[in-house]
């Protein structure tokens, strides 16, 4: 599954390429997946694609928001797999899950494992899906400061007992974080995996506070894991 740095290379990489593209034609799958979630059909999806221009991609979590101006806003979340740009002449996978072609030519392919959802929402809609809605604060927006991370520790602590590892990778209490991650920070932060949140020190406290901002920005810029 994408995590948060994966997703900020995935949107760099959209807004460096795809951005500014107008759509000829979007397609859903053509491969049947039960855990692909669409809330779109083939017909309307296709429709309300057309002609949309792609706007700045931006990552929140494990979700990646995707404007197709000047209406919509594709969501792409809590998914794995590939997406793919193909430059124009560049063959079609067999397999796909999410296919756009642009008017340069070039196209765009995504293909989940496991589970995920590639849906299209009217603007400012996208907001109210499950998972996204309500969604904490992100370590790369400017609230995620150590006394908010501290007071989420504290919340947490006083709700019930939860291990290090589980304050990183359960609930989505840190949006976009996961297990793979997770060991690498918790590695730098010199911490088990399984020490009590609640016996956390304020070094300590500090110091996995600065391993999740140090951890994302070093995956980030090496493009993902």
């Amino acid at each position: 599954m994408f995590e948060l740095p994966e997703l900020m290379t995935l949107a760099k990489q959209m807004n460096d390429t795809l951005k500014g593209k107008i759509i000829r034609r979007g397609q859903l799958g053509n491969s049947p997946h039960k855990f692909v979630w669409y809330n779109r059909g083939h017909h309307e999806f296709e429709k309300l694609t057309k002609g949309k221009k792609i706007g700045e991609a931006r990552p929140k979590g494990r979700w990646l928001f995707i404007p197709l101006e000047p209406e919509y806003v594709l969501l792409l979340g809590e998914c794995g797999g590939k997406v793919l740009y193909h430059r124009p002449g560049s063959k079609l996978p067999k397999k796909y899950h999410l296919y756009i072609t642009f008017e340069d030519g070039s196209f765009l392919t995504a293909t989940t494992q496991m589970w995920g959802a590639m849906e299209l929402y009217e603007k400012g809609k996208e907001n109210d899906r499950k998972y996204v809605k309500g969604m904490r604060t992100t370590p790369i927006e400017p609230e995620f400061t150590l006394d908010y991370f501290s007071s989420i520790i504290d919340d947490c602590a006083r709700a019930e007992k939860r291990s290090a590892k589980g304050l990183l990778t359960q609930d989505q209490i840190i949006p976009g974080l996961g297990n793979a991650i997770a060991q690498d920070i918790l590695f730098r932060a010199h911490l088990h995996p399984r020490h009590s949140i609640g016996d956390l020190s304020g070094g300590e406290r500090r110091a996995l506070y600065d391993a999740i901002l140090s951890t994302i920005d070093e995956i980030e810029k090496k493009g993902g894991r």
